[in-house]
């Protein structure tokens, strides 16, 4: 599995070095991720001891995130195997890696959902990658943290219980910040190859844990909305 690199971020591999020099970032460069750390750090409920089957599978999920969010390029993904990988959400067909990406990928991935559009506070089918991201690392500008809970199984079948969480301190669609804690739990299943590249990965949780602790706030007018995104705190996508 994936350990951190010597030099760079300390929970996530593959973002630093010789390894990395060709890759292509989605926003120019490696994301920096000295404030979601030290968010992460001040709020995680355990601290998992080095080399132990929780840390790793923890740096492990925390890498395989930053190389689907980040890395443009298939070919520049190091935690899984881009011909084999398969996703799958509460138990929906599962897809692959370019149909993953038609469906927006990003956070897009985790909100699929089979209501009607008329009740969707959030509708996946009318955002890209780029607007998924901005929609919610503008809510969280200091990040949505994630930490292992549990681990149930090691590799090659890794099953795990997560925690998500950030303070809503900026806007989301509409929606005025609560300054409150919002959270997502949920269950994991990843599977290994023998290359201990990740092959299949299926995630259960329930959208709604997340939505309906960013759709409290009270509905902004438009020009609140600037207002809040202007704010040098608040516009941050940190």
């Amino acid at each position: 599995m994936a350990s951190s690199d010597v030099e760079g971020d300390k929970y996530r591999s593959y973002l630093y070095g010789e390894g990395e020099k060709n890759t292509k970032w989605r926003f120019g460069a490696p994301p920096n991720y000295d404030v979601v750390n030290k968010f992460f750090e001040e709020g995680r409920t355990n601290i998992w001891p080095p080399g132990s089957l929780e840390e790793k599978v923890q740096n492990l999920v925390k890498t395989w995130e930053m190389e689907l969010f980040h890395k443009t390029s298939f070919e520049d993904y190091k935690t899984l195997d881009q011909n084999k990988y398969t996703f799958s959400l509460n138990g929906r067909k599962a897809v692959t890696l370019e149909e993953k990406r038609k469906l927006g990928g990003g956070y897009n991935t985790f909100m699929q959902t089979s209501l009607p559009e008329e009740y969707r506070c959030y509708n996946p089918a009318n955002e890209t990658v780029e607007s998924s991201h901005v929609a919610f690392t503008t809510a969280f500008p200091r990040g949505f943290a994630l930490e292992v809970l549990k681990v149930y199984s090691g590799p090659p079948v890794i099953v795990y219980k997560f925690r998500h969480w950030g303070y809503m301190e900026g806007p989301f669609k509409g929606h005025a910040p609560t300054e409150e804690l919002v959270q997502l739990f949920g269950i994991a299943v990843f599977e290994l190859d023998e290359q201990m590249k990740i092959v299949k990965v299926e995630f259960f949780l329930d959208r709604g844990e997340l939505l309906g602790g960013l759709m409290k706030g009270y509905k902004m007018n438009s020009y609140s909305q600037e207002e809040a995104l202007s704010c040098p705190v608040l516009g941050k996508t940190g």
